[in-house]
């Protein structure tokens, strides 16, 4: 009995007798006296010949595995899983353990397959450390003891066919530790999961789906992010909008969300995290299943629906993705054979402080390419444009957020986790070798070296890097009483020394909004008319500023409440003319952008920016021009509430200049001090050497240039 273990069918199934004259076939069923089997059709009991539970039927040497079926306990009648050979491939198997399986997605967790010519859905897992694994699922009422899986030789890997299920069918693996205890776990590539606070995984099967976004996919091949406007609108699930209190699913969702992002001017929604997670508290950043979407939602059908519709409608999505660490649950990830599998061993390495969550072991291989494998899955089956990849810092140091002693350095001595250093170049290279137009973006709030330049060159090969720098000097001079701000210049200066050192986002998301940080509006300095201008001001300059852009939720209308995930956006505020008049900035604004090239073509590119006064320090107004191949805009911001009748900006050689925005628009509840014309200046020789301009109070305005 010990094949039971690891080869159980090496003992059940349909075997030759020992003298070859005949063929047996074994079947275990602990608790039972009497069972019966279906042989050619016809309802035949078998002997009990032992008291664990092994019944044995002697049966013509001719039998073949598809002449008998066999009664589950639920009462399916389906061929024996135990009469069928491996449905995985040694070479599977082989590129697992090296860690170079990019479609791994397909070979573990739970696949309708048809298998020797029968259908039915294999299971595999892997669990190297096991002592031995039982499939429990609907088909035998999660009995930990009738259906042992087969250990794949020394990959690590276990698998059982099981003829008859069906998508739906809900499962998990008993596995025995080494010591003999017994962990629940659900599937690490499971497609689906029940419904919170359950946690079986759901046979699923993702090939169904009729996808319609051909022409979108076609058109992202030939279109690069780089000199295209990408205006992100990042957005929770669950507390966007609700249909009487209750969330939306998918697709429901994406009817709203969809002429909603085109009104406003969107060209990509950003998920917080969408894969199974089983607490909402955590706003998904606590990942169980990193395959499936939580069916908080829907379906993955729904979800690819989501895709779909966007893509249809010339719209981008782009998903969280949380790679750096995972929750403790005991009935996902953590320690999942018995040991440290998935995560370190030591807390030094293993256990993340700030979240209290485990750490992947990017060392190895099987790992590795478990999370190489979910990047490419989310592209390749559920067609998404991006992933934004969490706490990359916290990947990159071995000391992020520890005191002395409480990390390990590094085979050099140095703090740098190089095991994560390789695994985000392969990462990357492998996504664009497959997807080579998906845009791969690092949430990253250090300095390190090359985080957007190509592998090739040393660097980590992300498209693009969240400006945690921007973002952070903008907020906090944006906080400040309007006549101190120019003790705090230096604030809106300091980012453009470095703003081309990288491919960089400036992204204005959820974390701003949350923790005690107050709302955008509500961190606004000044009576209500003066919160709203300066937030009217703000939006104005994250378009101006060189950089893809991104904001979250709820900002656009001036919420005054911190993001909550169990509510939903103010939407009421909207009946009040101050919060609608924001609303529409935002939206005319943002076409603005988008029909704008100079304010996205060279958004990398120095050529694309050039200052025309940043010294203007006890004024605090900056301008500088924005420039595309074609096209050239002068951009000047007041950050405060002075008006100036006659305000002179030392912009050069222009010829024609017509203000094309202003924040300060009586439509959008601003004071209305808008440049009809534009006078320009000229030297004694008759040269154009400025212009002067009505400069509205707490304003960002937007002239179009053409120059001698």
């Amino acid at each position: 009995m010990t094949l039971m273990f690891y080869d159980p069918h090496a003992y059940l199934g349909l075997h030759s007798s020992l003298e070859g004259a005949h063929k047996i076939i074994r079947l275990y069923r602990p608790g039972a006296t009497h069972i019966y089997i279906e042989l050619k059709k016809q309802i035949v009991e078998m002997a009990r010949i032992s008291e664990e539970g092994i019944f044995e039927l002697i049966v013509p040497q001719e039998t073949t595995y598809d002449d008998y079926r066999v009664y589950h306990q639920n009462g399916l009648l389906a061929y024996d899983p135990y009469a069928f050979m491996p449905a995985i491939g040694d070479m599977d198997l082989h590129l697992f353990n090296k860690g170079v399986h990019y479609e791994l997605y397909n070979v573990l967790g739970a696949k309708p397959i048809v298998h020797q010519g029968i259908e039915g859905v294999r299971f595999a897992v892997w669990a190297p450390a096991a002592k031995s694994i039982s499939l429990i699922a609907d088909f035998n009422y999660f009995d930990t003891r009738i259906n042992p899986m087969r250990a794949m030789g020394s990959s690590g890997v276990w698998e059982l066919f099981v003829p008859g299920l069906k998508v739906g069918e809900k499962y998990k693996f008993a596995i025995t530790a080494q010591n003999g205890s017994v962990k629940i776990k659900n599937d690490p590539y499971a497609f689906q999961n029940e419904h919170r606070p359950l946690t079986a995984s759901i046979v699923a099967n993702l090939d169904q789906f009729s996808w319609e976004d051909h022409a979108w996919l076609e058109k992202r091949l030939h279109s690069p992010f780089h000199n295209r406007p990408m205006n992100i609108y990042e957005i929770h699930a669950g507390s966007w909008k609700k249909n009487n209190g209750e969330i939306l699913n998918y697709r429901e969702l994406a009817r709203q969300l969809v002429p909603y992002l085109k009104e406003m001017g969107y060209t990509h929604v950003e998920l917080m995290p969408i894969q199974e997670h089983p607490l909402d508290e955590s706003w998904g950043y606590q990942v169980s299943n990193f395959f499936a979407v939580t069916s908080r939602y829907g379906s993955p059908e729904d979800f690819q629906w989501f895709v779909n519709y966007f893509h249809q409608n010339e719209l981008g999505v782009i998903l969280d993705w949380v790679p750096g660490h995972f929750p403790r649950d005991d009935f996902s990830l953590a320690y999942f054979d018995g040991t440290a599998l998935y995560e370190h061993d030591d807390p030094r390495q293993g256990y993340h402080p700030h979240w209290h969550t485990h750490i992947f072991n990017f060392g190895r291989h099987e790992v590795s390419n478990f999370l190489i494998a979910n990047a490419l899955y989310w592209f390749d089956k559920m067609h998404v444009d991006g992933l934004r990849v969490d706490a990359v810092a916290s990947m990159l140091y071995r000391d992020y957020g520890r005191e002395d002693g409480e990390w390990i350095p590094n085979i050099y001595g140095g703090r740098e986790n190089l095991e994560a250093i390789e695994f985000f170049k392969h990462l990357n290279s492998k996504v664009h070798e497959r997807f080579p137009t998906v845009l791969m973006i690092a949430e990253e709030s250090t300095s390190f070296t090359g985080v957007t330049h190509p592998v090739q060159d040393g660097g980590l090969g992300f498209d693009m890097k969240w400006n945690m720098g921007w973002m952070n000097d903008t907020l906090r001079y944006m906080s400040k009483n309007m006549l101190f701000r120019k003790y705090h210049h230096n604030d809106l200066t300091f980012g453009l020394l470095y703003a081309f050192s990288e491919k960089f986002l400036l992204a204005l998301s959820h974390d701003e909004v949350v923790h005690g940080k107050r709302s955008l509006i509500a961190k606004m300095p000044g009576d209500i008319w003066q919160k709203f201008a300066n937030m009217r001001a703000l939006m104005g300059y994250q378009i101006c500023q060189p950089g893809k852009k991104l904001i979250f939720m709820g900002a656009e209308i001036g919420q005054w409440n911190e993001w909550w995930c169990k509510g939903e956006i103010e939407w009421f505020l909207l009946t009040y003319p101050t919060h609608h008049g924001l609303k529409r900035m935002v939206a005319d604004v943002n076409h603005l952008y988008l029909n704008s090239p100079a304010l996205w073509e060279k958004d990398f590119d120095p050529s694309g920016f050039a200052w025309v006064d940043f010294s203007d320090v006890n004024n605090s107004v900056i301008s500088y021009l924005r420039m595309g191949y074609h096209q050239k805009l002068f951009c000047i911001h007041n950050f405060t509430p002075n008006y100036y009748a006659r305000y002179y900006a030392p912009l050069k050689n222009v010829k024609e200049i017509k203000e094309i925005f202003n924040s300060d628009n009586e439509i959008y509840g601003g004071s209305n001090k808008l440049n009809v014309q534009v006078e320009i200046t000229t030297n004694a020789e008759g040269i154009a050497n400025g212009i002067v301009i009505q400069l509205a109070p707490l304003a960002t305005m937007i002239f179009e240039v053409n120059f001698w």
